[in-house]
């Protein structure tokens, strides 16, 4: 009797299989894609939360990620007569299987639609290898390359050696109290965290400014117009304002001439520096009528150097000198720290994942700060000294503008980056979770 012949070796996935796989199902991320830019995130207001985190629960579930709601309770968010309403649902979705734990960190809010768009912003819109679309970039895109890459694990049954935990969180763009700060203060984090809210560049983070938001409230008194000049008769608002607009006009130089030691982007010309701005005034509804409010709404980006309570201070100083007899409220509306220096022992191999991904050289790698800003600053604070950054913007993405888009080719390489990073085959003598690295 003739004994069968032994069928083909089995062999184990490697990661060069995991990125053959990406490669073959990448136009499920820009489905994936598409539904999210098509869930409103906008902030202010933030009322698409729920809905969007009602979508990533469906859409995880097929990766048998465990969900946990977290919400923000409204007292910590919420600001009276402020431009923000709806739940601050976030979500976090985890294995469990006894590994080292990664947290992937997005935020899911954008900001809202600038005049100026010529396709609709909440339609993914294809331009050749462009994914237009509002939050393409900043930063939905990258949600889609880590789905993208797990699914590619799961389907080929590449060994990670990281259990990844999803951390799909609220109020980055603004507010008072982002998502992943509650998260953090809850004691929910775990593991190190890489955060998706960079550039696709080959950079090392070196941390950034804080930023915070006041809104100010000038009253007046609400009479008709044809009346204004009478003795006794109404204030105009906005009118009463134009003095507290001028002095923090005369401020913004005296603030822009603070540097900070941050190092600053290559190419820069100039160190990183400090801002005021009015970024927004509104106010009046009628000729027929003496406007009874005018809010302004002013941006203070702040450096690590700088103490968050007096740079405040400063501002309101300014508009008490400007203005002594006017009727203003000065609210807090917002409120990002600064983050300090984040790198830490698992940069190494993070820089090599980047680079299987993206193609980079190590000479490539520099290592700067910005004056844009991040929400880590309040992780930080609960302990979690290093965050490992990432991300697909890039300077021509039009990010925040009309037109925003990321690419295919981006998504896909970012894609690699986390499966190798996720890999248990991928430079485990860079990992300080295993013994040889130690």
């Amino acid at each position: 009797m003739v004994s069968p012949s032994p069928g083909p070796r089995q062999t184990s996935p490697t990661l060069a299989d995991g990125f053959a796989e990406i490669e073959r199902t990448a136009e499920h991320a820009v489905d994936d894609l598409a539904r999210m830019v098509a869930v409103d995130t906008t902030f202010p207001p933030g009322a698409g939360y729920e809905a969007f985190a009602e979508l990533m629960d469906s859409t995880v579930a097929a990766l048998g990620l465990e969900c946990q709601p977290v919400d923000v309770p409204e007292h910590l968010w919420r600001v009276t007569g402020g431009p923000a309403y709806g739940r601050r649902a976030n979500l976090t979705a985890r294995r469990r299987s006894g590994k080292p734990v990664l947290g992937l960190y997005f935020h899911v809010d954008t900001v809202p639609a600038a005049p100026g768009w010529t396709t609709n912003p909440f339609q993914l819109t294809r331009d050749g290898d462009r994914l237009i679309g509002l939050g393409a970039a900043d930063m939905k895109g990258t949600i889609a390359a880590v789905l993208l890459a797990l699914r590619a694990a799961d389907a080929i049954g590449l060994p990670l050696g990281y259990d990844p935990m999803l951390l799909l969180c609220t109020d980055e763009e603004g507010g008072l109290y982002p998502g992943v700060r509650y998260v953090a203060e809850q004691g929910l984090l775990e593991g190190h965290i890489l955060n998706f809210n960079g550039t696709a560049a080959p950079r090392i983070w070196a941390g950034c400014f804080g930023l915070f938001t006041l809104l100010l409230r000038v009253h007046g008194k609400t009479v008709h117009a044809s009346a204004a000049g009478t003795a006794g008769s109404g204030a105009n608002a906005i009118e009463a304002a134009l003095p507290i607009l001028n002095a923090l006009t005369a401020l913004k130089p005296k603030i822009a001439a603070r540097t900070s030691a941050l190092p600053a982007p290559p190419g820069a010309t100039s160190p990183l520096a400090a801002q005021l701005d009015i970024s927004a005034a509104h106010g009046g509804q009628c000729g027929g009528q003496i406007p009874s409010l005018f809010e302004v709404l002013v941006c203070r980006r702040y450096a690590p150097e700088e103490d968050f309570l007096a740079a405040r201070a400063e501002i309101e100083d300014a508009i008490a000198a400007a203005a002594p007899g006017a009727d203003v409220d000065v609210v807090l509306t917002g409120h990002l720290m600064p983050t300090s220096d984040p790198t830490g022992p698992h940069w190494p191999r993070w820089q090599e994942a980047l680079s299987a991904g993206f193609g980079y050289a190590p000479d490539d790698f520099a290592k700067w700060g910005a004056t844009s800003c991040s929400d880590f600053g309040w992780v930080q604070q609960t302990g979690m000294q290093e965050i490992l950054l990432t991300g697909v913007g890039r300077p021509d993405n039009r990010v925040h503008a009309p037109g925003e888009f990321t690419t295919r080719a981006d998504i896909v390489a970012l894609a690699k980056s986390v499966l190798a990073y996720l890999s248990a085959e991928f430079r485990s003598d860079l990992s300080p979770e295993t013994p040889a690295a130690r």
